[in-house]
């Protein structure tokens, strides 16, 4: 008999037939993709520096490639490592803080041009640059200087680089105005103080302004010639009064004055050689260069077309196993096979859609009506059923050749809730610990998610070697209303409602909806739900337009850092408002820290600060769990949930075999 989800749970069946009718309509005069697979919600951008989520990783790690790739490790493919990738090796110092980066030969991009070293100094250089707004750019001031030039401070004396204000185009960075190359002789702070008539009323002004005088140097194919002339010219940025610039008609404008690049430890000697300075030693550095934002991109396609035009199917550059020929908003971003790449013989699949699919039931209603071949998430009320036809088709003798669908592995992944510390009374650390003990996560985990996952009472999750975290505190509603009443609201009087947001999904609203009730039931204080799709989310949650506001990380590399860097303050992905002086000084120690068990030692006093202070509410550490159909080959199950497309194939024996057996044909 064949083996399909009608009798286990008929309510998702009717379905199949309006999601499969609304894909084809979207699919047009697309053929048919060699592998379709789930990529949840639509990616908000392809460009590697600003993007942080994993739809857009994914997309990002098949076009482009870095100077190391994440691949599964050849003795144990369930473990993913750093291997070559755009570099062919590297070398590192002895003292463990120079990184030589030797380039691949023969690499080229799709638009025909070499991949070179150049091509790094430039993307990273733009990485960093303060007004990419690139929330990862903390990941690269490993490296000297990097944090100095991203923040834009410098002092009198350094040496420094000037953009002045006459771009053909002043909203794009690229084409960059006329840059200078100096040394930053003054910096005179000027306050106007001027009395204003506003309405009829005399009002006080006491705005700073800052003028610079650089001594400027030559500069030769864009290198400074630091012991040329010097001419010495004094700066402004926007906001001076008009009333100065009368009196310094000299004085020119500027759209940016950093630190200049060439003190960034970042050099290309030449095209084929890249040398990286570290401020101290970073064992997981060659992790770092091969996550997806720190991908190089192709600085031709960016200066002719722009931001984000320079994105687009018609328009974008790339070097990676694949190329994204087209892309249709809100349904699928087709890749088909990129024939240039410098390994494209080992790339088995020649095209693949990703589809922009942000329900968990529509995405299982495509996987099971053989419309796709990998689904990224599974609803969870549908998990005992998924495990249970597994095991029936493992015992089909004529199905021995195939092997679990649903697969569940342990991940280094964190569910949480993000609290916004400058709201009252969410400012208050005691009101937020009430918060949290008030939730009864076992009964999430047992009743809501139901895949495995583990309680969190702290944000790094268990699976790094060496390093162990706090201790958790258990659900405990009696501690948690004395902590409330402590803090000015015995039995929840006087509180206000507290808002969760959460992005579109029905796992986040299920588990809302839990802590909806507990937070009534133990506290007695009033909890209104609110969900927006991605890229609204992303923005409330960066402007901190919220009370409460569900999130998730997945570690970037095995470290406990990836987790705790996060909180620093002004962090870029702190997004609560959240700041802890001694916090922000163990992790600055941790970077410089050699000894790896000092080291693991400091990460865990730094989060025993953000467990008392609370500015998240840890849920449960995840699982992953896929849905992969049997004939799809060298897909490994990983701590990160990572699996590169381009080690994919497909036994297309199996293939018509399975689809033959549940009647997909």
């Amino acid at each position: 008999m064949k083996l399909t989800l009608r009798g286990l749970f008929p309510y998702l069946f009717p379905l199949f037939f309006v999601v499969a009718l609304f894909f084809a309509l979207q699919m047009g005069s697309l053929p048919p993709a060699d592998f379709t697979f789930s990529n949840g919600t639509e990616p908000q951008t392809v460009d590697p520096a600003k993007s942080t989520g994993a739809p857009e990783g994914r997309i990002i790690d098949a076009i482009f490639e870095g100077l190391y790739r994440k691949m599964p490790d050849p003795t144990n493919p369930n473990d993913l490592v750093p291997m070559p990738a755009m570099a062919k090796s590297s070398d590192v110092s002895d003292d463990l803080k120079t990184y030589t980066f030797h380039m691949r030969e023969g690499a080229e991009w799709t638009n025909g041009e070499p991949v070179t070293a150049y091509d790094w100094l430039f993307s990273w250089q733009r990485f960093l640059h303060p007004e990419s707004g690139t929330q990862y750019a903390y990941q690269l001031w490993y490296i000297k200087n990097a944090k100095k030039y991203t923040t834009g401070e410098i002092e009198v004396g350094d040496r420094v680089e000037v953009e002045l204000a006459d771009r053909d185009d002043p909203a794009q960075m690229y084409p960059t105005g006329t840059i200078l190359a100096g040394v930053l002789k003054n910096i005179d702070t000027h306050k106007d103080e001027r009395k204003l008539e506003v309405e009829g009323d005399e009002v006080e002004t006491d705005l700073e302004f800052k003028v610079y005088t650089v001594d400027c140097v030559p500069t030769k194919d864009g290198v400074p010639q630091w012991d040329g002339p010097v001419t010495t010219r004094v700066f402004y940025q926007s906001g001076i009064p008009a009333h100065f610039l009368k009196k310094h008609p000299k004085a020119e404008q500027a759209m940016h004055i950093l630190l200049n690049f060439s003190e960034v430890g970042v050099k290309a000697p030449d095209e084929n050689t890249l040398v990286v300075e570290l401020e101290s030693p970073t064992p997981y550095f060659l992790e770092l260069v091969s996550f997806y934002p720190m991908h190089a991109v192709n600085r031709t396609c960016i200066e002719t077309y722009g931001y984000p035009n320079w994105t687009k199917p018609e328009n974008i550059v790339t070097c990676g196993p694949y190329q994204m020929k087209e892309r249709r908003i809100r349904d699928r971003i087709r890749l088909v096979k990129n024939p240039t790449y410098w390994n494209a013989e080992d790339v088995h699949l020649e095209t693949i859609d990703a589809l922009a699919v942000q329900s968990d039931t529509t995405q299982l209603n495509m996987y099971m009506s053989g419309q796709m071949d990998w689904a990224t998430v599974v609803p969870n009320s549908v998990l005992d059923e998924l495990k249970e036809r597994d095991k029936e088709k493992l015992e089909n003798p004529k199905r021995k050749e195939e092997t679990n669908e649903l697969l569940i592995a342990p991940m280094l992944s964190t569910y949480f809730y993000r609290v916004n510390t400058t709201r009252p009374p969410l400012d208050n650390p005691k009101v937020r610990q009430a918060l949290n003990l008030a939730i009864n996560k076992q009964e999430i985990v047992d009743f809501v998610t139901r895949g495995g996952q583990v309680p969190a009472g702290s944000l790094v999750p268990p699976g790094i070697t060496g390093y162990e975290g706090p201790p958790t505190e258990e659900y405990n509603p009696k501690k948690a209303r004395k902590l409330l009443e402590e803090a000015g609201f015995p039995d929840g009087k006087g509180m206000r409602p507290i808002q969760i947001l959460y992005n579109t999904s029905e796992g986040h609203k299920s588990i809302a909806e839990v802590i909806q009730q507990q937070w009534k039931r133990n506290l007695h204080i009033n909890v209104q739900l609110r969900n927006v799709e991605w890229g609204v989310y992303l923005t409330t949650v960066r402007e901190l337009d919220y009370d409460v506001a569900r999130a998730g990380w997945i570690g970037d590399y095995p470290d406990p850092n990836t987790f705790l860097d996060m909180f620093v303050t002004g962090g870029e992905n702190n997004e609560t408002g959240w700041s802890n002086k001694k916090y922000d000084s163990l992790i600055e120690e941790a970077r410089s820290e050699a000894d790896p068990v000092t080291r693991f030692q400091i990460l865990r006093e730094a989060e025993d600060i953000l467990v008392e202070e609370m500015p998240i509410l840890p849920i449960y550490f995840y699982v992953s769990i896929n849905m992969v159909r049997p004939y799809v080959k060298n897909f490994h199950p990983n701590l990160q949930d990572i699996h590169p497309l381009q080690v994919l194939e497909i036994d297309q024996e199996l293939r018509e075999k399975v689809r033959e057996w549940e009647g997909l044909e």
